[in-house]
């Protein structure tokens, strides 16, 4: 089969950046480096990635040169609307680095303790559904290292999620899959990544604030005038016209489809772990805020980049940063994916250069596709720091 043909009834073609933005952008051209050196590459790497197949691209780039940004593809295949720069993208599990910043406000302020139990800050109707709960430390659901079993792999729940796309979980829900369960390993004697951690933060956040995403909103969101990024409890939360439409390979064969649907309801329902939506740039101005101390303390950002390793002993994870190496550079940051998106949002220390990619294709099932990006990940990275 064709790649450039597996959009199904659909063709996706290439098209240039020069284009009108509609009103509801807060993008403009003086945003942007009109003279950035990496820009013609950059471009022809995004339009050779939609020509492959993938429904669309966004991407957001700050340098020493200033700020770029690109895209390629389709926001919405069955409109034929262009991807744009200021269409709102799902972050997906880099939610999870404004969880983490949340959580660590709040241990400035002195309303947490990082090294305390999670059953002092949870309704005993929550910890009841996880085993040796007492056991468990805030700091530990931050790094994944509470051996506390992933909610979203019960095959009981992948199953009800797809019959029942429209169906909208509680937080509490999601437990219930895991009620009782045993701990996958003895908590904090290593590292596995599991949304459950941070699910429950959000719960911890809620019993400390009375709703997280609220002081989520107030703290960073509002503090850094972000306008286009959005999570749970905003008016019109995921109705938003510039919200990309998503696609996924359900038969990992190549064919798309459109999951819109069950990926907005799906995202609506996820708190602490998922259920962010902004656009590349105001990713980017976040996680360089972060960086920059303006959202936390400098010895906070420590604690954040306080490195547990994987199985191969290599640094994996902080509080709630990632610890990746792109094309022979570290990085800090997060990356996400889910039914209908995926997405990375990396600031790479030794060129001072932050990134956002994000396409709405999905990457949690295998598709031909999905090897195409991760060779254009690596262009698109070697391209901006080589």
């Amino acid at each position: 089969m064709k790649l450039a043909l597996i959009i199904l009834f659909f063709q996706i073609t290439l098209r240039t950046q020069a284009q009108e933005f509609p009103a509801y952008c807060n993008w403009n051209e003086e945003n942007s480096s009109k003279n950035y050196t990496k820009a013609n590459e950059l471009n022809t790497v995004l339009n050779n990635l939609v020509s492959h197949g993938v429904p669309g691209i966004a991407m957001a780039v700050y340098s020493s040169e200033g700020w770029w940004q690109s895209s390629a593809g389709f926001a919405k295949i069955e409109t034929q609307t262009l991807m744009q720069p200021c269409h709102l993208q799902y972050i997906q599990s880099i939610a999870k680095t404004y969880m983490a910043v949340a959580i660590l406000k709040l241990h400035e302020e002195g309303k947490i303790n990082l090294d305390d139990p999670i059953t002092k800050y949870l309704p005993q109707k929550i910890s009841d559904h996880i085993s040796n709960a007492y056991k468990i430390t805030i700091k530990m659901l931050l790094n994944h290292t509470s051996g506390i079993p992933e909610y979203n792999s019960q095959p009981v729940y992948i199953t009800y999620l797809l019959q029942h796309p429209a169906h909208y979980y509680e937080p509490e829900d999601y437990l219930k899959y895991i009620h009782d369960k045993p701990l996958d390993f003895t908590p904090g004697s290593k590292y596995s990544y599991r949304n459950t951690n941070y699910l429950l933060l959000s719960l911890v956040g809620d019993y400390i604030t009375g709703n997280h995403a609220n002081y989520i909103r107030e703290s960073i969101f509002k503090s850094l005038q972000l306008k286009q990024t959005f999570y749970s409890g905003d008016s019109g939360y995921l109705n938003y016209s510039n919200l990309v439409n998503s696609y996924w390979d359900r038969n990992s064969n190549g064919i798309l489809e459109n999951a819109s649907v069950l990926q907005n309801y799906n995202v609506k329902a996820l708190v602490g772990d998922d259920g962010i939506v902004t656009t590349p740039m105001e990713a980017v101005i976040f996680l360089k805020a972060l960086m920059e101390g303006k959202l936390i303390s400098n010895a906070s950002l420590e604690l954040m980049k306080s490195w547990v390793n994987d199985r191969k002993g290599n640094s994996t994870y902080g509080l709630g940063l990632d610890y990746a190496t792109f094309v022979g550079y570290k990085a800090f940051g997060h990356s996400g994916g889910g039914i209908g998106a995926g997405c990375q949002l990396y600031f790479f220390p030794d060129k001072n250069v932050f990134v956002f990619l994000g396409i709405n294709l999905g990457t949690v099932t295998e598709s031909p596709l999905n090897e195409i990006n991760a060779k254009t990940i690596d262009k698109i990275y070697s391209t901006i720091l080589n």
